[in-house]
């Protein structure tokens, strides 16, 4: 009833719906024939409301049951000369299809049928029923599979070959739109079919290839959702996008490689060899199970537990071999021979693997140990600048594409016919009316009409029927609803009814959510208080106490039941939550006892998000999130689908390899942890290559599968599912950013647990006031009203960040209160950050202030200072200045320091000894203070200081483990110590003396210096006393003194507190999410990672020797307690949340999951994969614990950035001094293009000139440049001399055709040659390079023979330079560019916290035991292996290794008393408190700096792109327009011909760019000619100007700036009378046709008259009239 009034009142509007018939046949081939003859095309695109797909609004009617699925004729105006029809079914589901060509006609019957069966939606259903049948068979391996399986294979191979049948009758046989071949997806499906019955019917043995091909099968489930085929498509078009930033990623990658391998070819072969020979057969310190020894192999050096030999270098700074063992190059290179840099293959994979930093840590000991440390800048550049800036790079393209993507569909949407819109919305209406009516009516017979109450739950269900239940209202009968409303809805009796109101007193009182608050809380901290192992009390506790709680929420569902009725309780969210927890917590009660059902225990987590009822960040976070997540459900299918995808092909692809070779892996021929043999350890595969971890995986595959088939898979699941991944995480980043809260609003829970809390509050302040005897006003209006200041919030025009920074409602109730407070303290508080409102109440001058990028006259009205000097107050001032002030200086220098209550003490009279006497002493003390501010104000002595501050840092890097070895180093620090502490003290009682103790204590950077001064102090102290020590392990916090120092870091210093400090309650959150997996994490596997090991060789016994822990201990050769936990685990809260810290950021997370999957029961042995869907927590905990809350933070954080972002266009990382270089470096990309050198005047030496400045003499260097990168590729390890001899003259013939260019060039330009920086560095490398040729036949090296070929391959940055290489590549790196001084702001701080945590870790770790992470290389030992430590930890990357070893702080595990030579110190052991704090806080740091960057350098980018859209020119845009014009104008004329100018407009970049053909723009642009048919390059200019700004008041003043600027840098501008203009030209040029035209139809009309003389005339003057059209047409 309701749908047929929609047909009847939208059937007016638009068309209806018409048949097609041959007539529309005949009449549509009528109008194409018609088109073709036309000249002019209409300009339509097609309807997007009425795409295929898409379901046809109502607006065009109602749909006859006669119509559905027959052919109609197409409603889009667009398609009405296309040759198609258009078929609805029953949906109303729009499907187009062609009416000729390639396929039947629209009338024949067969044709028809086949049409009715694809437009069913019953048929779209089955096939996608067959597909997913089809993927269920494909995850089983032939031992699992049924022996039916075989004839359901056929039966859905029939089935699919059915469809193409249909598809193909149905839609024609041809490649165009709406045939069956005009669409990518039938290609495939067709394909894969095909395969499939050639390889059943075809007598070859293609099963393995069928296997494979067959699971394309799955990629079939993308066309039958059309939201993941627009998805798919959205992403090939986001391909395309990141081709230029692919193609620049590999070319760094490949002369990374290239450099690679000229620095370490061959190296990671030397290895310790022992020497001489003793004992063949006799292995060395062997731990390894590498099954491939050779016979060298037995006489390597190997450390215990490593596999591969120890590698050696002859370096100094390289590792030394030991004792009776010398290095020597032999054997295979680390880890089976794949880690190496001897050939460009495998040092690219070494370079990508560092790009991605899969396992950095253990490639770049291998380089150190075989090369020495100084190669640690090689993989700094590599693993964090590189890999940072390609990172950036990608995810700045595809936020960019994505912003494109939400705009382009937010003007789709806003195109849609507003005609849709308003007849959507009357219906809406209409059936909101109709429903609301007979909702009304049904409760009136129910319920009887004299109750006041009845009319009010009238009322109420009314509401919650309109708004709370729109989409089941629609899924549900009218009698559900009857019946729901009779059964839930409880109005029994008066005295029921007298119930419910009091119970709806109770539960609604703020109190009652006050207690609930409390026990919810309580209910956390009992959660978390389980542990392993518990006594009987402490478990008899939690017991009773979960009791209670669970008695308490029951007590609460009850009366809320009682007070709400079920209709409305079960109608609230949170509600039925609760409801929710309240059964699984009498359930668990009763099935507590039941084996097997433990894991029902950790449900109990879910208490912990009862506290978002109470918490409104909570809610708006959750609310963003889900809106997401339902906007994006097609994007995570199709990722999830890809998933599936690259598991079943593994598993297809290399799980029989990996049965058949699984030898080459184990010399048990065990399967290892990761394989592919079945679905799920395909999938656990896949996983962990998606997280970032692949290359062991990878080495074991290439083990079993070789290289050719591992490599393409691998890199398709990186590359494809990384896309996936980014664009997922971008689109959740972006709506927490830009999420707006106008729709959000306070529960009454969160409000009354304000006003309970304000009641409390005013209760306290009232007994207070009491006890104090101090009198106080109560006012007289209800608690309620004078609560509700409390209560209200304004979240209408606040975004998610905004949330963040709200403080609590106590601190909002101490700010309404009315209370006073001083601006000193509330600068205190907010010192660190610049605020225009906020400005330092010191006596110094603005050079000293901590207030930078304030305007002076906004502070001054803001502080209510006058311009005038007798209206300056002594604050505003400095007593060194030089300005004049009128006040005097007794008062000027107590202006801060006199107190209140002696305001007017100065207007006392004195007599006049007393002012005579206060006179001479107030003259004193003024001078003192004016003499000290006067030197600290010196810029001699800031230098001083921030010198001494360096000083005093670098000095702390020296105190390593050998400093008591050297004896005249030690002294020489302890007396600098003195020096620093007395200088730095002195400095601080200069400051006191001049600005006061008031001032001084204002300012967050004094403070932070005065805490530095007290640590100076402090390590003197406990140099001084033995057992005072301790203090001298802070002196790492001098390091803190240089941000006070230096404006930069105090620059990002403050731009991060405003960016991170705001996002705290989205902290909270996370930490909540965490809380959460740390205790089901707790209730899992507490006591479970316990195993027996076997002290002889270090592993675990096998389940069928050790069962349990009494077998461990009564084994007798069991000296050493060997029932072991592990060092991660989840025995409590404290070390789940470590253990997670280490899943979260890939970090020894393998370790832990074998624990939890190996794990069984409590003092029981573990056994291998025992527990094997113990993965799932992790897999969990990695989306829902890791991803979503990293998108929610990094959201947060973005969000205040650009709320914090400068309106100029700079980002709050830079000073004002670095805002100026901005400009400076856009000009640095353009500066040497632009240099023009003089054509000489010499004829030979203009045409050498013409020769090296063309293009393609440009184009030829390119070429060689690329040739002799590809020789250096081809080279690898233990090449042939033949072969070195080809490359020694390969290489020969390169620099001689180098240096000929050089002489070219510099025959060309002279001296000029020289003014060009490019030129310079050729010519560099020229000299050099034949320097290196030669010097060897003399016996001479200036460096290594390999780096003769890096330094000839460096003009390969060529590529990159703006005039010459690629347009993409200056574009990707632009971005970089433009923010170098942020990033180098942020480099410096990230250094200076590095610095301060390697002089920590010197002091702390130095002497821990050498295992684990803590090797040779990387250890606390000396500053720079410690900063190579801090290095790790920066990238994520071995810092479990380091804590493992720092772990070690009982005697079975370190020795206490061990000598350190050398030293006073005595231990090897850790602190794992210290450490814990130590890798957890620096992690959290430099995590968010680390984010910043990305923040910076993607902001950067969006911000370059939309000025590009934006209709706006630039000087950039100026610069490529002359850039441009010097190659059409290489004379300098300043004028180009009229013919060129099409061209010239063609050459240009956006937006200036005008794309062929365009000579009629450019003719309608009216441009003045000059004597030549020559155009002026300022007109031009102009007229491209006015074409791309438009016409408004702004362009006219830019156009004066452009002609006035253009005037003064050319002032001997030509000047000249333009003749004509271009349009002008045009129009005697079509005049001129014209009358040619006239006059040859004249002159035929006069062939009757006489034919003879007329055919004559006729001739001649078509002659002539064909040379005029010529000439026209050429003018």
């Amino acid at each position: 009833m309701v749908a047929s009034k929609k047909f009847k009142m939208a059937s007016p509007e638009p068309k209806g719906l018409v048949p097609f018939t041959r007539e529309s046949l005949e009449l549509m081939e009528q109008r194409i024939a018609k088109k073709h003859k036309e000249e002019h095309e209409e300009d339509l695109k097609p309807n997007i409301d009425l795409e295929v797909g898409k379901v046809l609004p109502f607006v065009y009617g109602t749909l006859p049951r006669e119509m559905v699925s027959e052919p109609l004729e197409d409603v889009d105006p667009y398609y009405h000369n296309q040759n198609t029809f258009m078929v609805l079914n029953k949906k109303r589901t729009i499907f187009r299809f062609n009416a000729t060509w390639c396929t039947l006609s629209p009338f024949n019957s067969i044709r028809r049928t086949t049409v009715k069966i694809l437009v069913h939606p019953f048929f779209r259903l089955f096939i996608l029923i067959s597909v997913l049948s089809d993927c269920i068979f494909m995850t089983m391996t032939m031992t699992d599979f049924p022996y039916w399986g075989s004839k359901l294979q056929i039966t859905l191979l029939g089935i699919y070959t059915l469809e193409i049948l249909v598809k193909l009758i149905a839609r024609g046989t041809w490649t165009g739109p709406f045939y069956f071949f005009g669409d990518p997806w039938n290609w495939l499906d067709f394909s894969v079919t095909l395969f499939e019955h050639i390889t059943i019917y075809s007598p070859l043995n293609l099963n393995p290839i069928f296997r494979i091909a067959r699971n394309l099968r799955i990629l079939k489930m993308i066309p039958l959702n059309q939201g993941l085929k627009s998805y798919a498509g959205i992403l090939l078009h986001c391909l395309k996008k990141l081709t230029g930033a692919i193609i620049l990623t590999l070319f760094f990658l490949s002369i990374f490689s290239v450099i690679g391998m000229g620095l370490f070819m061959g190296k990671l072969k030397h290895k310790c060899f022992r020497w001489p020979h003793e004992n063949a057969t006799e292995t060395m310190h062997n731990r390894t199970r590498n099954p491939y020894y050779i016979r060298e192999t037995e006489n390597f050096y190997y450390l215990e537990g490593e596999r591969d030999a120890l590698l050696c270098g002859n370096r100094t700074d390289a590792s030394q071999c030991p004792e009776g063992y010398m290095c020597v190059k032999a054997g295979k290179n680390p880890d089976n021979g794949y880690t190496n840099f001897d050939s460009f293959g495998w040092a690219f994979l070494a370079l990508f693997r560092l790009m991605t930093q899969d396992f950095p840590e253990a490639l770049y000991h291998q380089i150190l140990y075989a090369s020495g440390k100084v190669y640690m800048v090689f993989f700094i550049a590599i693993s964090f600048w590189f890999a940072f800036y390609m990172a950036s790079l990608f995810f700045g393209i595809v936020a960019m594409f994505y912003e494109e993507e939400k705009q382009t569909s937010a003007e789709k949407a806003k195109k849609t016919d507003a005609k849709f819109q308003h007849t959507l919305k009357e219906l809406q209406e209409e059936d909101e009316a109709a429903e609301t009516k007979t909702t009304e009516i049904e409760l009136k017979k129910k319920s009887p009409t004299s109750m006041i109450t009845s009319l009010d739950m009238l009322d109420d269900a009314t509401v919650t029927h309109k708004e709370e239940c729109k989409k089941s209202r629609k899924r549900c009968p009218l009698c559900w609803y009857k019946f729901a409303k009779m059964i839930l809805i409880w109005n029994c009796s008066p005295c029921w009814l007298k119930l419910k109101e009091f119970v709806h007193v109770i539960v609604t009182h703020p109190f009652t959510d006050l207690f609930l608050t409390i026990c919810i809380i309580l209910n956390i901290f009992f959660l978390a208080l389980e542990c392993y192992p518990m006594n009987e009390e402490t478990i008899n506790v939690l017991r009773i106490g979960n009791q209670v709680f669970i008695g308490i929420f029951t007590t609460e569902m009850i009366l809320k039941i009682i007070a709400m009725h079920p209709y409305r309780y079960f109608q609230v969210g949170w509600n039925i939550y609760d409801s929710l927890i309240v059964f699984h917590g009498l359930a668990e009660i009763i099935v507590t006892s039941v084996y097997g059902l433990s894991f029902f225990h950790s449900f109990q987590v879910l208490r912990i998000f009862k506290l978002g009822k109470y918490w409104l960040t909570f809610k708006i976070l959750m609310l963003t999130l889900n809106n997401s997540l339902v906007a994006l459900k097609d994007l995570i299918l199709l990722l999830f689908t890809f998933v599936f995808f690259s598991a079943v092909v593994g598993t297809k692809l290399f799980g029989f390899s990996y049965q058949k070779c699984v030898c080459n892996l184990d010399e048990d021929c065990q399967l290892p942890r990761w394989h592919m043999i079945d679905f799920f350890h395909s999938f656990l595969n896949v996983f962990r290559i998606l997280c970032g971890e692949w290359i062991e995986t990878l080495w074991d595959c290439f083990n079993v599968a070789g290289q050719f088939s591992c490599i393409p898979f691998y890199m398709m699941v990186i590359l494809i599912g990384n896309l996936l991944i980014l664009y997922l995480f971008l689109a959740l980043v972006t709506s927490f950013s830009s999420y707006s809260a106008t729709t959000i609003e306070e529960n009454d829970e969160a409000k009354n647990l304000q006003r309970a809390m304000a009641r409390i509050k005013k209760g306290i302040h009232y007994v207070l006031s009491k006890i104090l005897c101090k009198r106080q006003n109560v006012p007289k209006d209800t608690v309620d009203s004078a609560n509700d200041i409390y209560v209200k919030e304004n979240i209408s025009d606040h975004t998610l960040s905004d949330l963040s920074t709200t403080q609590d409602f106590l601190k909002d109730k101490e700010r309404s209160s009315g209370a006073e407070k001083n601006t000193m303290t509330e600068n205190a508080n907010q010192s660190l950050i610049s605020s225009p409102t906020v400005s330092e109440t010191v006596p110094i001058a603005s050079g000293e202030s901590d207030v930078e990028n304030l305007d002076n006259k906004e502070i001054q009205n803001k502080s209510g200072y006058g311009s005038s000097k007798e209206k300056v107050k002594p604050s505003s001032s400095s007593e060194c200045s030089t300005v004049d002030i009128a006040v005097s200086e007794e008062e000027m220098i107590y202006e801060h320091e006199k107190p209140k209550h002696r305001k007017n003490s100065y207007e006392q009279r004195s007599s006049p000894g007393q002012i005579s006497r206060e006179s001479k002493r107030g003259k004193v003390w003024p001078n003192i203070r004016k003499t000290c501010c006067k030197i600290v104000e010196n810029s001699f002595f800031k230098c001083f200081i921030g010198l001494v501050t360096l000083l005093s840092t670098a000095a702390l890097a020296f105190e390593d483990i050998y400093i008591d070895q050297r004896k005249t180093i030690k002294i020489l620090l302890e007396y600098a110590d003195m020096i620093f502490t007395y200088i730095f003290i002195l400095e601080m009682l200069l400051k006191w003396m001049a600005y006061g103790f008031k001032a001084y204590f204002t300012n967050g950077w004094y403070r932070l210096d005065f805490m530095v001064v007290i640590v100076f102090c402090l390590s003197l102290i406990g140099k001084s006393r033995e057992e005072l020590k301790p203090l001298t392990s802070i002196k790492f916090l001098r390091a803190l003194r240089v941000l006070s120092q230096f404006e930069r870091m105090k620059v990002v210093v403050r731009a991060l507190i405003k960016t991170t400090l705001p996002a705290w309650n989205a902290v909270l959150v996370c930490l909540m999410v965490w809380l959460a997996f740390s205790i089901m994490g707790v209730h899992l596997f507490a006591g479970k990672f316990y195993e027996c090991i076997d002290p002889t060789t270090g592993e675990r016994f096998p389940i069928h020797e050790v069962s349990n822990k009494s077998q461990c201990e009564s084994l007798l050769f069991n000296e050493s307690m060997p029932w072991e936990n592990a060092k991660l685990n989840f025995d409590n809260v404290g070390n789940g949340f470590l253990s997670l810290l280490q899943v979260a950021t890939f970090n020894g997370w393998i370790d832990i999951m074998n624990s939890a999957v190996d794990s069984t029961q409590v003092d029981m042995q573990p056994n291998f994969e025992d527990n094997l869907y113990m993965y799932i927590y992790f897999i969990n905990f990695v989306i829902i614990g890791l991803f979503l809350p990293l998108t929610m933070l990094v959201g947060v954080i973005i969000a205040n950035f650009n709320k914090h972002k400068v309106k100029g266009g700079s980002n709050i990382f830079i000073t004002g001094k670095q805002k100026k270089q901005y400009h400076a470096l856009k000009k640095l990309m353009y500066e040497d293009s632009l240099k023009s050198t003089p054509r000489p005047g010499n004829k030979f030496r203009r045409f050498i000139f013409d020769l090296v400045t063309s293009r393609v003499f440009n184009i030829i260097i390119m070429v060689l440049i690329c040739f002799q990168a590809i020789t250096i590729m081809i080279q690898s390890d233990e090449q042939s001399e033949q072969m070195d001899t080809a490359l020694y003259w390969i290489n020969f013939t390169f620099v001689v055709l180098y240096a000929a260019e050089c002489v070219l060039k510099l025959i060309s330009f002279h001296c000029n040659y020289f003014t060009i920086g490019w030129n310079i560095f050729d010519f560099m490398v020229v000299v050099f390079s034949i320097t290196e040729l030669f010097l060897p036949l003399a016996g001479y090296y200036l460096v290594p023979p390999p780096f003769v070929q890096l330094i000839l391959l460096s003009r390969i940055i060529h590529i990159l330079h703006p005039g010459k290489g690629p347009k993409v590549f200056r574009d990707l790196l632009l971005p970089l560019i433009l923010s170098l001084p942020a990033l180098l702001n942020i480099s410096l701080l990230i250094f200076l916290v590095m610095f301060m945590y390697a002089i920590f870790g010197m002091y702390n770790f130095a002497y821990v035991k050498k295992e684990a992470g803590i090797n040779d290389v990387s250890n606390f030992e000396t500053f720079g292996s410690s900063m190579l430590c801090v290095f790790q930890v920066t990238i994520f990357a071995g810092w479990d290794g380091m804590l493992n070893a720092i772990f070690n702080s009982k005697w079975s595990d370190c020795d206490p008393e061990k000598i350190n030579p050398g030293t006073q110190v005595r231990g090897d052991c850790g602190n794992p408190s210290v450490g814990i704090i130590y890798f957890v806080s620096y992690i959290i740091i430099s995590w968010l700096i680390i984010v910043n960057m990305y923040i910076v350098f993607v902001m950067e980018f969006l911000n370059i792109a939309s000025k590009k859209k934006a209709r706006t020119l630039s000087e950039d845009d100026f610069r490529k327009f002359f850039q441009v014009w010097t190659r059409f104008d290489p004379d300098r004329t300043q004028y180009i011909d009229s013919s060129k100018l099409s061209d010239f407009a063609a050459a240009l970049d956006p937006p200036l760019f005008m794309a062929k053909p365009n000579r009629g723009q450019l003719v309608a642009m009216d441009l003045p000619m000059a004597v030549g048919d020559r155009i002026h390059c300022l007109d031009i200019l102009l007229a491209f100007t006015k074409r791309v700004m438009g016409r408004d008041v702004s362009m006219e003043k830019m156009l004066s700036e452009i002609e006035s600027g253009f005037m003064l840098a050319s002032p001997f501008k030509i000047t000249y009378e333009p003749i004509t203009t271009t349009l002008k030209r045009k129009q005697e040029a079509v005049s001129a046709t014209i009358i040619q035209r006239a006059y040859k139809s004249y002159r035929l009309r006069q062939n009757d008259k006489n034919t003879s003389d007329i055919h004559m005339i006729d001739d001649d003057g078509e002659d002539k009239a064909t040379k005029e059209d010529a000439c026209s047409d050429k003018a």
